[in-house]
Order: C-alpha cells, then structure tokens, then sequence
C-alpha cells in the first residue's frame, strides 16, 4: 500500500513539473534562448518537482518490498 501512495505522490510531483515545463516554453517566443530557458527552469521549485517526482517513482520501481533469491548474485 506504501508503494502505491508514494508512485501515485511521485506520479503527481511529475506532472506538475513537466506542466510547468511545458507552460514556461512560451519564455522562448519572447525572446529568450534555450540556455537562458534552461537555466530559468532549474531555478524555479515547481519545475524541479518534475526530478523529485522522477526520483521517487524510481525508486518506488526499483525498490521491491519482497527479496527474491534469483536477484542476487
């Protein structure tokens, strides 16, 4: 029940970053360069929602409750 609360958390967190991504794409038909668009999306927290959230659905994916023989070595 924990792994499926903190993937659908992670889930939530990426969405909300990649949105705000996608939002602040509109920076650049103001003029602004891809490397100042890059440089403002790192600096905003909402966007790195998106790496937080990535984090955490990966680690929820990689890190199974169970221990399996055949998995180690």
């Amino acid at each position: 029940m924990y792994r499926v609360f903190f993937f659908l958390l992670g889930f939530g967190f990426m969405v909300i970053g990649f949105t705000y991504i996608v939002l602040y794409l509109n920076l650049l038909t103001m003029g602004y360069n891809f490397i100042d668009y890059l440089g403002y999306i790192f600096t905003r927290i909402e966007c790195l929602f998106s790496l937080v959230g990535f984090g955490i659905v990966s680690l929820v994916i990689l890190l199974s409750g169970r221990h399996h023989n055949d998995l180690y070595i």
